[in-house]
């Protein structure tokens, strides 16, 4: 928990990705404790430049809110990231992982296609507020 503070900062700074209820420091501990050793950041002098979520519910591997910092896009910092996250994701024994890309990112979009993931035809996200 001590790289919240800078990845929620990084977060806030990245078209795309949204902060939301979700994202308060304890929800975002509890979901640490809940998957540990599976979310990643990425470092350049002594600053975050780069994080991602990433966690599963026994069944399905989700990652959240990857971003890099915009400086450092194109220089494979997410792909790194990206790919610590599907490996721990496989060493958990997860089959799938899914993902939520906002429609008004498209090169989010293109990121994630260029990195082997699908669209899934015909899916709608939804949400309900508990």
């Amino acid at each position: 928990m001590g790289d919240y503070d800078q990845a929620v900062a990084l977060w806030a700074k990245i078209d795309g990705v949204e902060i939301c209820e979700g994202d308060s420091r304890e929800e975002i501990g509890d979901y640490l404790k809940r998957n540990p050793k599976l979310s990643r950041v990425a470092e350049a002098n002594g600053e975050i430049v780069g994080a991602a979520l990433c966690g599963h519910d026994g069944r399905r591997g989700w990652i959240y809110h990857l971003a890099v910092a915009k400086e450092l896009r194109g220089r494979g910092v997410g792909k790194l990231l990206l790919d610590d996250c599907v490996r721990g994701l496989r060493e958990a024994g997860l089959k799938r992982a899914i993902i939520l890309v906002a429609g008004d990112n498209p090169a989010g979009h293109k990121f994630w296609l260029r990195e082997g993931w699908e669209n899934i035809d015909g899916a709608i996200a939804m949400t309900l507020e508990l």
